[in-house]
């Protein structure tokens, strides 16, 4: 069986509490007080990190049940980095806010690659066979 250390469920927790802490500082004051000029889409950004920021804190209690969150993170991240990050780069089309948002997703990267314990994820997420998809026969 594929054990996860006590360590390691730390680890994730601390992660999980940088991700609530961080989104609390930096999004929550504009959910609670939104700029009059704020766009749709910024108001849905908003929305949908509020909400990571949420779901994080349950992280703290529950590392292994939540780690879907910290693939959501991941993934979007990998994302920016791939499609408009590293294109802005090479282009050098870089400015001041994109360069923070994109150091902040490389360090994001490399933080999620590094707690998360990739032999559970491999045991329960890659091998075992997932839900059935209809009611078993009588």
């Amino acid at each position: 069986m594929s054990e996860v250390s006590i360590f390691r469920l730390y680890l994730l927790r601390a992660a999980y509490l940088v991700i609530a802490f961080g989104l609390a500082v930096m999004i929550w004051p504009g959910i609670i007080s939104p700029p009059d000029t704020l766009s749709h889409m910024g108001g849905v950004v908003r929305s949908v990190l509020g909400a990571v920021s949420l779901l994080a804190v349950l992280g703290i209690r529950y590392p292994l049940k939540m780690l879907p969150l910290l693939f959501f993170e991941l993934v979007w991240k990998c994302i920016w980095v791939l499609a408009f990050g590293l294109s802005a780069w090479t282009a050098q089309q870089v400015d001041p806010d994109m360069q923070q948002t994109l150091v902040d997703c490389l360090v994001g990267i490399v933080l999620v690659l590094a707690v998360t314990p990739w032999g559970y994820v491999l045991k329960y997420y890659v091998k075992t066979p997932g839900d059935r998809w209809r009611s078993q026969a009588a």
